[in-house]
């Protein structure tokens, strides 16, 4: 009698993981995208982020001859032009309020981390203010230019985070962390006005 129902036990155990695995497999499957009932024309989008041109004799994924992309390329061009015609109307004073705010405080936050040695992850108490007072000698107009502490082609980023890792003694912040961008902008801001001289030293 105790081995039957250990029997059943067991039955019942593996009925379960039956079951839950074909859940979990009727869920990724749900996730997964749908066939496109659609076209499968090449759609490209414009440089706004918004348009998007389909082309008519191209496939989805077709790499195209040089001369069709050259022919694209002009279209979209042309195409984005008269988007850009009409957003100069489009965008309000309320707008450039806006974006000017939004550029304000990214500066204003990247001023503070120049001055921060904690918030950027530095470990021995040095922070980007000490080298570099109100960013002097940073020249981020002249970026990219060869920089022989990397032995290569360095951006203003790169040696951002050569600074953090080398003086400050930290970890580098990805392309995309907040703090790079604000430093970024802190930084190019102290040079408005200045005319690019990539490469210079």
């Amino acid at each position: 009698m105790r081995t039957m129902k250990l029997f059943v036990l067991v039955l019942g155990i593996v009925g379960l993981a039956l079951v839950a695995t074909s859940l979990e497999r009727r869920t990724v499957g749900a996730q997964e995208p749908k066939a496109s009932g659609g076209s499968d024309r090449l759609v490209v989008q414009l440089c706004d982020g918004e348009t998007k041109l389909e082309i008519a004799d191209a496939r989805a994924g077709e790499v195209l001859p040089p001369e069709k992309a050259r022919e694209v390329a002009r279209r979209m061009m042309a195409a984005y032009t008269e988007q850009q015609a009409k957003q100069a109307s489009k965008w309000t004073a309320r707008d450039r309020m806006i974006w000017e705010r939004e550029l304000k405080r990214t500066i204003e936050e990247g001023y503070k981390l120049f001055h921060d040695w904690r918030a950027l992850g530095g470990t021995i108490g040095i922070s980007c203010d000490m080298c570099h007072p109100d960013a002097a000698a940073t020249h981020p107009e002249t970026y990219p230019k060869f920089q022989t502490q990397l032995k290569r082609i360095a951006t203003l980023r790169d040696m951002i985070n050569w600074c953090i890792e080398n003086p400050m003694k930290g970890k580098p912040l990805a392309a995309d962390d907040p703090r790079m961008i604000a430093l970024e902008a802190y930084i190019t801001s102290t040079r408005k006005g200045v005319p690019l001289e990539p490469g210079k030293h």
